[in-house]
């Protein structure tokens, strides 16, 4: 019997291994959710990027939908989206930035410089479009790994209660917001 389960182990294996493979052949890889779907908001209280001794938490997030939009100056897909954000907020749409710090840490690198960041920031929402409410400095990056955010942009939808209903990976703009975003915001309001 162990003679026969030895020599069935490696085909048992194969046809793991093949199942698996072909799965991803058909897996959409912009696709990539967060596992906090239907769930709150994690907790948290961050600085405010452009106002120093203000604090956000995600208490003062409740009592409104809000899209939640991870970014950074450093991002070329970010800038994209700036002016198409910027006219939702014109509609409407409370947009809130999670700035994305890429590449520090304070272990290896030192004192972090708020003002150049804020410079690069002003000169970008200047010149693109300021979608936002305010920005979030997620500086740690404590947030982003709490949502499972992989990148920028990123864009969760979040409701009243602070539940996550949506997220999505990349750009939001007019093909992306009607099949994605509007049917969920209809249902909301």
């Amino acid at each position: 019997m162990n003679r026969k389960l030895l020599a069935i182990a490696p085909l048992l294996v194969f046809a793991f291994i093949c199942v698996f493979l072909f799965q991803g052949l058909f897996a959409n890889p912009r696709e990539i959710q967060t596992g906090r779907l239907g769930q709150s908001m994690p907790e948290f209280s961050l600085p405010d990027l452009m106002q120093d001794n203000k604090q956000w938490s995600n208490e003062q997030l409740k009592g409104e939908v809000y899209l939640l939009n991870v970014w950074g100056t450093w991002c070329p897909t970010c800038l994209a989206e700036l002016g198409y954000l910027t006219k939702l907020r014109e509609q409407g749409v409370k947009i809130i930035g999670l700035y994305y710090v890429q590449g520090y840490d304070a272990d290896f690198d030192g004192p972090f410089d708020m003002q150049a960041l804020r410079s690069d920031v002003t000169n970008m929402l200047t010149r693109a479009g300021d979608p936002y409410q305010f920005n979030i400095l997620d500086l740690h990056r404590t947030l982003s790994l709490d949502l499972g955010v992989s990148g920028a942009p990123e864009t969760f939808l979040v409701d009243k209660s602070g539940t996550i209903l949506l997220h999505h990976t990349g750009d939001i703009n007019p093909r992306v917001w009607r099949a994605k975003f509007a049917p969920i915001m209809q249902e909301l309001k």
